[in-house]
């Protein structure tokens, strides 16, 4: 395909413009806990490897068999490790008779051979695409308009895990892709409404409605910022209602269809668009107008339009808004895996969504996936395995350990068996740039979390015994991470330490989003034998001295009514603790506290512990 083809072939895309939202893929419902497409619940965290972080774009067949080769050689695969995943890089960079193709430089064999080569040795086969026009790399094989070929494709090739990334997606200001996107994901600022009808007239100005969310903003007279927060970086915490309406109460005499008449002021900007929703009242099937309003000569020069909006006798709440960067990403995930219900009927495949945390997907996530993103990459340092440098523990935006975990730590209310999991992204252990104290800790966290435990590092850097294999192939802190009950663990307490003086938080600990990592946090995690995981993790770089202590009470006030045996935990008297680090264990009496007195650098201490009768 020539480059004037594919343009064509975006630009036809964008002229049909993003799909229509069935009622079950409204904001309204992204609360309601039903999945979409037959998803399938139940699935713990996914352990693998995946090519990108390692070799980039420049996975080739014989890396990826010998990757399979070495988790087996490893005994990693008797671990969990089953999961062998070719990221971007892996096809041609454009279709071949409208199909996906193998890089016949790079991949020789086909994804057939491939798929069979790792299925023999008892692994999974993963693969990637993009919900965009391209990939990340460029590629332009991305899977929107194809849906459903690439999901016979896919058949085909017997894949059993699909990651899917977010680049070049054309109804968004993603990466790589048009700025100007933003028309598509926030509505324009509203200076004044009018509803009129049945002898009816009401007018109402900025201050006159109520800000629904925690998006919407008032300036200069104006309502702006009706969208959704964009979560690629760590700035804003995830927790709270991430978008942003425009609430009218209006009541009227008779029912009938009213005259809205919208001031507004479009744009192609970050807050400003040109795309509005209107609602009356609430639920899946309130919204009555969804579509672009004609656009304004620029952001500060107002015109009016009219909009139709059938309204009940009596009191009714008019809400404008532009609930569609969360719509439009969900509507695209759904669109692909309806495909692949339909090419692989009864199929197990395990749907990664990689949009790195954009549309807030600890919200709508789970209707379609098995886990999200929940930020931009870890490293951007791909294809450099072992070169200095290579991870970071931390990081003003994404690129680093404790900023995948300060955010992922409290979004434990958005995971689950019932849902899927938060993916803080693969695990760079071993690569270089950070410690084997750092590299522990890390493991620590990602398992007590319940993140997908995806191998990063080339393993023929790896043998059995060494402190990277003993970290990545600990059996006690892969059970945290793939014990039945899947509960993600919950932060009870954080200490922070800031020039010489300490703040304990504990109230709302679990929600309270910290990226000064000057501290200690305790976190809890209820395990299906009765027991519980207790893990003091000192985020800092720095010795923390201070002594850090839980109750018991405290345990059951964060993660009680998870417990199975809550009753046992309440009467106990005593209580066995085992270290998972040095194996120490003892029996203590209550009303003991679990404390440690000091923490070194970017180190932690997890214990398990279990009431004894």
């Amino acid at each position: 395909m020539t480059e004037e083809q594919m343009k064509q072939e975006i630009a036809e895309l964008v002229k049909k413009g993003p799909r229509p939202i069935p009622p079950e893929y409204r904001f309204d419902a992204f609360d309601n806990g039903e999945t979409v497409c037959g998803k399938k619940k139940g699935k713990l965290p996914p352990m693998g490897w995946n090519s990108w972080n390692a070799f980039g774009t420049n996975n080739n067949e014989a890396l990826t068999r010998e990757m399979a080769d070495a988790l087996v050689r490893l005994g990693l695969d008797k671990l969990g490790y089953r999961y062998v995943v070719l990221d971007d890089g892996c096809y041609e960079n454009s279709r071949v008779d409208g199909r996906l193709a193998a890089n016949a430089e790079r991949f020789p064999s086909g994804f057939p051979a491939m798929a069979s080569y790792i299925h023999e040795r008892g692994l999974k086969f993963g693969m990637y695409n993009d919900v965009g026009s391209n990939l990340c790399s460029g590629a332009y094989v991305g899977t929107c308009g194809h849906e459903d070929v690439d999901a016979k494709s896919y058949a085909e090739w017997d894949i059993d895990f699909l990651k899917v990334d977010n680049c070049y997606y054309l109804w968004d200001n993603a990466t790589f892709s048009d700025g100007k996107n933003a028309r598509y994901v926030y509505a324009p600022a509203i200076r004044s409404v009018r509803i009129a009808g049945e002898g009816f007239s009401q007018e109402f100005s900025a201050a006159d409605g109520a800000l629904l969310g925690e998006r919407a903003a008032i300036r200069n007279g104006c309502v702006t910022d009706l969208g959704t927060f964009d979560g690629t970086g760590p700035a804003a915490s995830p927790v709270g209602d991430r978008s942003g309406e425009f609430a009218l109460e209006v009541t009227v005499p008779s029912a009938g269809t009213y005259t809205m008449s919208l001031e507004y002021a479009t744009a192609k900007e970050e807050g400003q668009g040109s795309w509005l929703q209107v609602a009356v009242g609430f639920g899946p099937d309130a919204v009555v107008f969804d579509g672009f309003v004609p656009e304004t000569p620029g952001s500060t020069v107002f015109r009016r339009t009219d909009i139709a909006v059938p309204l009940a006798a009596g009191r009714n709440t008019v809400r404008l808004m532009n609930h569609r960067r969360q719509e439009n990403t969900l509507c695209s995930y759904a669109t692909l895996l309806s495909e692949i219900n339909k090419a692989m009927p009864g199929h197990d495949i395990f749907l990664s969504l990689c949009e790195w945390g954009k549309t807030q997907p600890q919200n709508w996530g789970y209707k379609v996936g098995d886990s999200w993103r929940i930020l931009n990459d870890i490293t951007f340092r791909v294809g450099r395995d072992g070169a200095p440098g290579y991870g970071a523990w931390k990081d003003d935006y994404t690129p680093s350990v404790t900023s995948q975990y300060n955010k992922a730590v409290i979004m434990d209310g958005f995971a689950g068996l019932d849902r899927g999991w938060n993916d803080p992204d693969m695990l760079m252990i071993g690569m270089n740039g950070l410690s084997e104290t750092q590299c522990c800790t890390h493991m620590t966290m990602w398992c007590m979390l319940n993140a997908p435990l995806m191998l990063g590092l080339d393993l023929r850097r790896v043998e059995a015994g060494d402190w990277i294999f003993n970290i990545i192939a600990d059996r006690d802190l892969i059970a945290l991470n793939q014990d039945p009950l899947g509960v993600q663990a919950k932060r009870v307490s954080s200490t922070i330490s800031h020039e010489g003086e300490s703040c304990c938080i504990k109230e709302n600990a679990d929600r309270t989003y910290l990226t000064d990592i000057n501290r200690v946090d305790i976190l809890v995690k209820p395990l299906a034998d009765g027991s519980a995981a207790v893990s003091f993790i000192n985020v800092s770089e720095k010795t923390m001295d201070s002594g850090y202590s839980v109750s018991v009470a405290e345990i059951l006030d964060a993660v009680g009514d998870r417990l199975p045996n809550r009753a046992e935990w309440e009467s106990a008297k005593r209580f066995f603790c085992r270290d998972i680090c040095t194996g120490a264990e003892r029996t203590q009496d209550m009303p003991a506290l679990l404390a440690v007195s000091e923490l070194a650098p970017c180190d932690n201490v997890t214990l398990l512990v279990k009431p004894v009768q």
